[in-house]
């Protein structure tokens, strides 16, 4: 984790860098400019996916035998890929986004050469593998341990006759929803990713563009949302110890579950609505889906967090407030995506700043807010030490006040500038667009010394142990 928070802050700092050059604040080169979006699009997706995973194994590993041996291979895989990718982009110059969206890997214009292309997707696939793996061994243990899938994933109290004191804790559930979309997930864009590669080195080989986008966009929006939904895990785990009431798994949980094991498979056509060679099924689908996507979030876990912080009173300190503000920002970052999943609403909006409006309340408010709260929270674990209802320390309050307004600013911007048509992805602006991204660079810089002061207080409050 330490590397995680530390990468993260690195990471900010590439999205600083980008929203001052649009800002005209400073002027760095186009084509660094798309280099540096592409590092930090692929290393926010990749660290929120490392520290969701973190959290799945750490908490799992209290109810199955987990090999220790299968995650030092997830993490030299994901290692490997971060080298491969970090290579590709700052050595070889690839600058193609994140989404690798085909043919734009072999489409560079000059700018660079299909051996870093190649390079990039070979990258991916490492942490894709690595990915797989440790899933693999995730679902193997909850198979074996629960007696299949259906019980893992409470099946028998959501369809059928089961009692709530015989179905598996709330985590576990999770687990086992996350580990099922994004092992699918992973197995497209492994797919897309291999005849990407077999394009670049034999151009003779066809791929059907419109084929290949689904399949990145099955892969990247089931990947990004699996990174949420197993660093929520630490809600469901970390919580009960500060109220005092474990979290139970309801037939309403478990049927909530199921269906968001169902929408985050299906939703993913609302991020192609404006390709206009899409079945028109498929975009209604998406449309609709969008609707209901929100529905199981809001009941599953902001709902019955209310209700677990009502019950009696919650003992406050860093790692709680970071938990709840992860919910919260999760629930919040919803909506503007639901509005942007609206076809009349996507045909204006879709390429404009409101979109990574959305994506940033989602990360920066909610995945990473949870993945600084179980940084936390593993200080006062590694110390076997109990909630105690003080009040928080100077630092840890300047801390999350500081991320709070920031991360509050920064993405409102986006969503600002959305409203006003101001395009994204653009390195230059025009002289209309700048105040907006100069007010962002100053919320970002917030953002950035919350997370510093986050990873230090985590540094400071190990005290050595090298377990967290």
């Amino acid at each position: 984790m330490i590397i995680a928070g530390v990468v993260l802050i690195l990471l900010m700092t590439f999205g600083l860098i980008m929203r001052l050059n649009q800002a005209a604040l400073i002027e760095i080169e186009p084509a660094l400019f798309y280099q540096i979006m592409t590092a930090h699009g692929a290393g926010m997706v990749g660290t929120a996916g490392l520290t969701g995973a973190a959290v799945l194994w750490y908490f799992m590993s209290r109810y199955v035998p987990l090999v220790g041996a299968v995650y030092n291979v997830f993490l030299g895989l994901f290692l490997l890929g971060v080298v491969l990718i970090l290579g590709a982009i700052f050595i070889g110059g690839y600058a193609g986004a994140w989404t690798f969206l085909f043919p734009l890997p072999a489409m560079s214009g000059g700018l660079w050469t299909s051996g870093a292309a190649a390079t990039f997707l070979l990258g991916y696939v490492s942490i894709g593998v690595g990915f797989l793996v440790m899933h693999l061994e995730v679902g193997r243990q909850l198979i074996r341990a629960y007696g299949g899938i259906s019980g893992a994933m409470a099946w028998p109290l959501a369809f059928g006759k089961g009692r709530v004191e015989d179905a598996p804790p709330a985590s576990v559930v999770a687990a086992m929803a996350s580990t099922i979309f994004n092992v699918i997930g992973v197995v497209f864009g492994a797919a897309v990713l291999v005849a990407s590669l077999v394009n670049l080195l034999v151009p003779g080989f066809e791929v059907d563009a419109l084929l290949a986008k689904n399949m990145i966009y099955i892969f990247g929006h089931i990947f990004i949302n699996a990174s949420i939904y197993m660093a929520v895990i630490a809600v469901y785990e970390i919580i009960p110890e500060y109220t005092g009431t474990p979290w139970k798994t309801s037939r309403v949980f478990a049927i909530s579950w199921s269906f968001v094991l169902l929408f985050v498979i299906a939703v993913y056509p609302h991020h192609l609505l404006q390709d206009v060679a899409m079945p028109a099924w498929a975009l209604v689908t998406g449309q609709i889906v969008s609707y209901l996507s929100g529905i199981p979030l809001l009941a599953v876990t902001a709902f019955s967090l209310l209700l677990y912080l009502r019950a009696g009173p919650i003992k406050w300190d860093l790692a709680s407030s970071l938990l709840v503000l992860g919910v919260a920002g999760w629930s919040v970052g919803s909506i503007p995506a639901i509005i942007d999943g609206m076809i009349v609403v996507n045909k204006v909006m879709h390429n404009t700043q409101w979109v990574p409006g959305h994506f940033h309340i989602y990360l920066i408010l909610g995945e990473i807010a949870m993945a600084f709260g179980f940084m936390a929270w593993l200080v006062r674990d590694a110390r076997k030490s109990a909630p105690t209802g003080t009040r928080m320390g100077g630092l840890d309050r300047l801390a999350i006040g500081t991320y709070l307004v920031g991360g509050a600013g920064f993405t409102v911007m986006f969503l600002v500038s959305g409203a006003m048509s101001i395009p994204r992805r653009w390195a230059v602006h025009a002289p209309e667009w700048t105040s907006q991204a100069g007010i962002a660079s100053l919320f970002a810089v917030l953002v950035i010394i919350g997370s510093t002061l986050f990873v230090i207080s985590y540094l400071r409050g190990l005290a050595g142990d090298k377990d967290a």
